[in-house]
């Protein structure tokens, strides 16, 4: 009997210990977490049983028997599949609804205003996410945007400008499907009827076409429809566009561009060159943001013709070419640090009463 009693002892001790054990190692936190953190890429479909194991082989969670029992106590709620990464050391509750919340690994990225798709594929090569080629590949593929731009070549124009929280991996197809999603919901706020080709009007491809351009004349947002009005009464009059930005779009093409742009590079062949054809480009020049668009859909009702840098960061506009050789001349004399309209020589008429000499009042 007393053999008996000490085994029955030695049992409650254990099960006692296990329990205390169980619960350490999921109340306390746990891991020797490296300076770079740890990713943890839990596979579709994976057991409890194996994200168990896998977590302890990464260091993550001090028990996987623990863990799975923890993990078994909540049947409604499943494992999500991803890549995590842990940054410190977490206890097994914790590392545990951070995968049943997904709160999986997410790296921000932004597409500017006006991005190329050349600017996105090397500002996603600099950050080591995808090669500028993998990219490049799939935003040269126009499919996904056939039943809203027919006939558009590539994916520019169509990558919205917006940060995006992006998956540790990723191709190039779905980066381009995330940003072309994103275009289709802004375009969806902005003018829905837009995304039928169907309807009448200016074709959408078109449209982000001249947004492409404005945005790439104007960081000013409140000179956006005042540059789409020029545009567009240019190509009513079918005057050629003479905008630099598609030159240089066009020599970035071939890998040809170096700032600046020299008078020599207006000349060169290309359906992208405004000095060379008239009309739009074929297609965007770069990835337009909300008020380019809106801009490019209302452009401002004027009878501008020309614009030319101010120096303050927007432009003088003019609407014969006797005013704009003024405004030029204006811009240059605010390069050289001088006033841009030139001081009215003093007359007789023009002298105040107290400048008037003694006497002669």
């Amino acid at each position: 009997m007393k053999a008996l009693w000490t085994i029955v002892v030695l049992l409650l001790v254990g099960a006692i210990a296990a329990a205390g054990y169980i619960w350490y190692a999921l109340e306390k936190p746990y891991g020797v977490i490296p300076a770079g953190g740890v990713f943890v890429d839990v596979p579709h479909g994976a057991s409890q049983r194996a994200v168990s194991r896998l977590l302890k082989s990464k260091g993550v969670v001090r028990s996987a028997i623990a863990f799975e029992l923890y993990a078994r106590r909540h049947p409604r709620r499943s494992l999500e599949a991803g890549a995590y990464w842990f940054d410190q050391p977490l206890s097994g509750k914790q590392v545990y609804w951070k995968l049943a919340n997904g709160e999986i690994y997410e790296q921000p990225f932004t597409v500017k205003e006006g991005d190329t798709i050349y600017d996105i594929a090397h500002s996603l090569e600099a950050v080591k996410y995808v090669s500028a080629e993998e990219f490049l590949k799939a935003a040269r593929d126009a499919t996904q945007i056939q039943d809203i731009a027919p006939g558009a070549r590539t994916l520019e124009g169509f990558l919205y400008p917006a940060t995006y929280n992006l998956p540790r991996h990723a191709s190039g197809e779905d980066l381009t499907t995330m940003m072309v999603h994103k275009f289709r919901e802004a375009v969806q706020q902005i003018a829905p009827e837009r995304l039928d080709p169907q309807t009448p009007g200016t074709p959408l491809l078109r449209v982000i076409t001249l947004a492409s351009i404005v945005e790439s004349e104007t960081p000013k947002p409140e000179e956006r429809p005042l540059v789409a009005g020029v545009y567009t009464n240019r190509l009513r009059l079918n005057m050629l566009l003479q905008c630099d930005p598609t030159v240089i779009y066009a020599l970035k093409q071939v890998d040809r561009y170096k700032p600046p742009l020299l008078l020599k590079d207006l000349s060169y062949d290309s359906p992208y060159n405004t000095y060379v054809h008239t009309g739009l480009p074929p297609s965007p020049i770069g990835n337009p943001g909300e008020s380019s668009i809106r801009a490019a859909l209302a452009p401002a009702t004027t009878d501008y013709l020309y614009f030319v840098a101010n120096t303050q960061g927007g432009h003088f506009f003019a609407a014969t070419l006797a005013e704009h050789n003024q405004n030029v001349a204006k811009y240059h004399r605010l390069l050289n640090g001088v006033p841009a309209d030139p001081p009215v020589p003093e007359t007789r008429d023009t002298q105040t009463a107290g400048s008037a000499p003694k006497g002669k009042r």
